[in-house]
């Protein structure tokens, strides 16, 4: 499609809803999946039905209720998949489940995405 006009902020309209009509069609042919790893001594996640169970160094279980039109699957206890047709209702529900225990820069525990970098402090260290 061409825009017709020169006025800048069409032309970024035009491309924005260009690009959300263009992610619509690409979510409903092919799913879009973020993919999530725990890493940690005795972390681990359990799906049954709807919930996902997170164990992840709390005291409790952290559930959580997957929403509508995202499917949560578990790879192996360690790994999580994000799958549905909306590519921004996927990133988001893929973030809440990160934000339940944010990878610590120290010994990098904690959930991360898959395809993310946590880069590391230095300790401390002795005498």
């Amino acid at each position: 499609m061409i825009c017709d006009t020169e006025e800048k902020t069409v032309k970024a309209k035009h491309g924005l809803y260009r690009a959300l009509v263009q992610n619509m069609v690409t979510g409903v042919v092919t799913p879009f999946s973020k993919g999530l790893i725990l890493k940690g001594v005795g972390y681990k996640v359990v799906k049954q039905g709807n919930k996902v169970i997170f164990t992840v160094g709390y005291s409790h279980n952290v559930e959580f209720v997957e929403p509508k039109g995202i499917t949560i699957e578990v790879v192996n206890p360690n790994e999580v998949k994000v799958v549905g047709i909306d590519k921004t209702q996927v990133g988001q529900v893929a973030a809440n489940i990160r934000e339940i225990r944010k990878p610590e820069p120290y010994h990098g525990y904690g959930i991360r995405y898959a395809d993310e970098v946590v880069v590391m402090k230095v300790g401390k260290t002795g005498k």
